[in-house]
């Protein structure tokens, strides 16, 4: 059962990095725009945002605060509990200690996507992985 569960997961990462090469070539050479899907608000009094979208590449889209490093943003704890079920951002979070977490992702700068955002001026849009959990011990039990 241990071969067949490393099987799978060895083959959804494959394809997950299949698929996300010929979405990011697509995307740099200018074939398709990204689509998003909103799945969530909050934090802020400007615009409903920070915000969290599911987006066609298999990778989420983050609204956050502007920080000192353009790929980094600082995001409320409440938005990484609208990640899609059985998912979560795949990138390292680090607590500020003030309810917020500060995320470093591939900035995202196409004007396609940045007019669709409704970004306010102190805010920033960041592409982040999205992975599946791997569930262990007793919560694997259960599946």
């Amino acid at each position: 059962m241990l071969e067949i569960e490393l099987s799978m997961s060895s083959a959804a990462n494959f394809i997950h990095t299949e698929t996300a090469y010929h979405h990011a070539r697509a995307y740099l050479i200018g074939e398709s725009e990204m689509e998003i899907k909103l799945l969530g608000k909050g934090g802020s009094e400007a615009n409903g945002c920070p915000a969290l979208y599911a987006t066609d590449h298999g990778s989420y889209l983050a609204i956050g605060w502007t920080t000192d490093e353009a790929a980094t943003i600082e995001i409320p704890h409440l938005l990484t509990g609208f990640a899609e079920p059985r998912t979560f951002i795949g990138a390292t979070m680090t607590d500020t200690g003030r309810g917020t977490f500060t995320v470093t992702g591939r900035p995202i700068t196409d004007n396609e996507t940045l007019i669709r955002l409704d970004l306010a001026e102190d805010e920033s849009a960041v592409e982040l992985p999205k992975l599946g959990r791997t569930f262990y011990g007793h919560a694997a039990r259960r599946r």
